[in-house]
Formats: structure tokens, sequence, C-alpha cells
């Protein structure tokens, strides 16, 4: 069995998508009587929705002039989801927005059935959102002219600050904006390079869409490109402890790493992206050891060791 429900919800929806509808159109288009979508119109004036009707041969319904429905066809789940969005727009980086968003909000809050409104504004009293020191502050204007770029396949020309370089006039196809680790990126096809790339949007400025199109490859993943162009480097690492194996029960986790004997001590073979972190596990173990590889790690060892001797002066002086 159907909804009726459903049916006035559908009335509605038609009428906001068109002008006018004829009353047969709707009878057509619900598979019901000319008779039910009147019964189905004034459901909708009871509910205080101006529906204006002209009668006679081929008569017609419409929205009143000048009226627009706010969203009070939002479910519970539909109003959370707006207002969490809002709120994580600066968790984006994307502080520029924040006024609006706030507009946006006390918009949302007041088109609400009051059930919903009180839904929305606990999550404003109760919920707490600490900002990232990872996420990067992005430029909205300009992520919005990229966006346009990509819809519309359109070249981009900018300038582009790289780390340790002087900024470089570029010329890309952008196939994708990603937002990867509190940063967003375009991907594309940068026409000085002659290669796909990745342009940090923070680090570009002067924005211009060009006349020129393109086409861009099909069934491009930009998600998978970033994560396997910024992927931190893993490195080998193989030490020495002069230390038995069984003494280090407990002490080194099997986890991700290899410990077998080797001498009167214990080799430790495993892969980490982060050297000064292991470098300082190392020390905690309390044992001397030996580092064969990698050659990096020993200059984690050698920074530590001037933190050491600047922390020693510091607190002699």
């Amino acid at each position: 069995m159907y909804d009726p429900s459903m049916r006035v919800l559908t009335v509605l929806e038609l009428l906001q998508a068109h002008e006018e509808v004829s009353g047969a159109e709707l009878a057509r288009r619900l598979e019901v009587s000319p008779r039910t979508v009147q019964r189905y119109v004034a459901r909708l004036q009871d509910l205080g929705i101006p529906v204006e009707g002209r009668r006679g041969v081929g008569g017609a319904y419409r929205l009143k002039p000048g009226f627009r429905l706010p969203p009070l066809m939002f479910t519970p789940e539909e109003a959370l989801a707006a207002a969490l969005g809002l709120r994580t727009l600066r968790h984006l980086g994307l502080h520029a927005l924040a006024p609006a968003a706030e507009a946006a909000t006390a918009k949302l809050t007041r088109s609400l059935p009051e059930a919903l409104r009180a839904d929305v504004q606990a999550l404003e009293d109760s919920l707490q959102m600490e900002p990232s020191p990872w996420v990067v502050r992005t430029d909205a204007p300009l992520l919005a002219a990229l966006l346009r770029a990509v819809r519309d396949t359109r070249r981009v020309a900018f300038r582009y600050a790289a780390p340790d370089s002087p900024p470089t006039a570029r010329q890309a196809d952008v196939y994708r904006v990603v937002h990867l680790d509190g940063r967003w990126y375009a991907a594309a096809h940068c026409h000085l390079r002659g290669a796909l790339r990745s342009f940090r949007l923070d680090r570009m400025s002067g924005l211009e869409i060009c006349a020129q199109t393109f086409t861009p490859p099909a069934d491009f993943d930009a998600g998978a490109f970033l994560r396997a162009t910024h992927a931190p480097t893993a490195f080998d690492v193989s030490v020495w402890l002069d230390c038995p194996p069984g003494d280090l029960r407990g002490r080194v986790s099997a986890w991700g790493a290899e410990l077998r004997a080797e001498g009167r001590g214990t080799r430790l073979s495993t892969r980490r992206e982060s050297l000064g972190a292991f470098a300082a596990f190392l020390l905690s173990l309390d044992c001397p050891f030996r580092v064969d590889s990698p050659p990096q790690l020993q200059d984690e060892f050698r920074r530590l060791a001037g933190r050491c001797a600047a922390q020693l002066a510091y607190t002699g002086a």
C-alpha cells in the first residue's frame, strides 16, 4: 500500500519544480483521480502552503508567486548532517566562510520545525570541536574558482610558491580538488613540467581561468594519486642490541619488527617512518646498541645529542 502523505509531498515537489502544473498532469503522474489531486492540494493548503488553483477546462495549480518554501522537510538525520557540515568548515581550513556558515546556521535553525530546531540548538550548545594544528588555511574564493574550472574543464594560470624555491608562473589542467591531511590540493597536469603534479592551494596565488579547455582522463583517482605521491618515507632499520632476546621480552613489541639472536646480543629489524621517535625508543632500552642502517638514524642521534647539549647549557645558565 502507498502512503498518502508521500503523495502529498510529491505534489509539493512538482509545484516547486514547475511554474504551473495542470490537475490532469498531477493525476497522471501520481496515478490517481483528479478529485484525489484536489484533496492533496487541500491538504497542502491546510498546512499553510499557498497553493493557488485555476478552475475550468485545463485547470492548473501553482505556488503563490514569490513564495519560497523553507527546508521544513528535513529529517532529523538531514538536519544534524547540515548543522555538522556548517560547523566543520573551519576544520577544513576555510576560515573565510565562517560568517557565511554562521548566517546559514541561523537560517537553518529558524526554518526548521520546533523539534528539529531544538536538536540543532542542542548541537550548537553542546558540541565542542577543537581545531587541528595540521589544518592549513585556504583561500575560499580561490577554491571556488578552481572548482568552477574543474566543472568547466578550463585551464588555469597561477603563481606557485614551492618550498625553498622562488615563485613560478604555472598553467595547469586541474582534474580534481582534494582535501587530504588538513590541506587542499589540486591534482593537475602541469604544462610547465609536462607531467601530472599536485599543487597545494595555500601556495597558489593570482589564479585566472583561461579560455583553453581540456579533456580529463577517464576514471582518474585523485585521492589515490595524492596518497601515493605524499606517502611518508619508510626506512629499513637494522640495529644490533647488546642484550639477549630474552631480556627484551615485554620491552620491544614484536608487532612490525623481527628479533633474532645474533652473537651475544639481538638483531632488531623493522621499518619505520619516524626515525626521531625510534631513536628515542632505542635510548629508552638502556642497553648498548649499534646502528647498521639507515644512516639517517645516526643523524637523528646527532640531532638528539645537540638538543641534550643545548638543554644542559640552558639549565646551567
